[in-house]
Formats: C-alpha cells, structure tokens, sequence
C-alpha cells in the first residue's frame, strides 16, 4: 500500500468515528494497511489525540467557519493535513499540504481544495516564524 492509499484510510476511519463509537483500535484492526500500519495507527493515535488542538487551530484560522459547520469529510482532512503539518516532522510540510489538497479534490465539498489549502498554507507560514 503506497502513503497515499493510507492517507485515505485513516480519512476514513476519522469519518467512520464521527458516526459510531467504536474504539479506535477496533477499527484500524479491521483494515489492511500492509507496510503502512505504523502510518496509519502513528496518524490516528496522533489526531485523535490532539483533536482538540486541532479544532482550535481549525476555529482560529477558518475565519467565518466553526468547526462543527464544516462537512464531516473535510473537518477530517483538515484535522489529517494539520497533524501532518505539525507534528509528522518526517514528512515535508509541502507533502501534508498538497496530499490534504489531494483528498478534498477526491472528497469534499466543491470548495474544499481551496479552502483546505488556504488554512494549511497560513498555518504552515505562520509556523515557520
């Protein structure tokens, strides 16, 4: 399985979450992540760990926006792409960027891509000073 498949899963798993409550590694064991479930188990533990932190960081930088207004898809692509960004430092803030763009081209809202990418480049920008 390449990262990028992997990406989608733990999309998702974060999705599936928001409707049933199941614990979370219940629903990792039900996946075949192959050579990718250090990945995948390291991502979900991450955001679901900081999910809070997430949601603030969302809240501060979606000006306009809730976190609970957005589409449950891409609240979660947000939530993946800023765990990435800020706390994956093994994978390039440019590669969190552009895969988070890639997911909400293939699974959010028509706006999605653009407004994802607006708030990860923000982030990104204000991060590095």
């Amino acid at each position: 399985m390449q990262r990028r498949e992997a990406r989608e899963l733990v999309l998702h798993i974060l999705y599936e979450r928001e409707f049933i409550d199941t614990p979370l590694a219940e629903l990792i064991s039900e996946r075949d992540a192959g050579d990718q479930r250090q990945y995948l188990e390291q991502t979900l533990d991450g955001v679901v760990e900081r999910i809070t932190e997430l949601d603030q960081t969302i809240d501060q930088y979606a000006l306009g926006w809730r976190v609970e207004r957005l589409a449950v898809l891409d609240r979660n692509i947000l939530r993946l792409g800023l765990y990435e960004l800020l706390h994956a430092p093994e994978i390039p803030a440019e590669v969190a960027i552009d895969e988070a763009v890639e997911l909400a081209k293939k699974y959010g809202t028509d706006n999605a891509p653009s407004f994802i990418n607006g708030i990860l480049d923000r982030v990104w920008k204000d991060a590095k000073v």
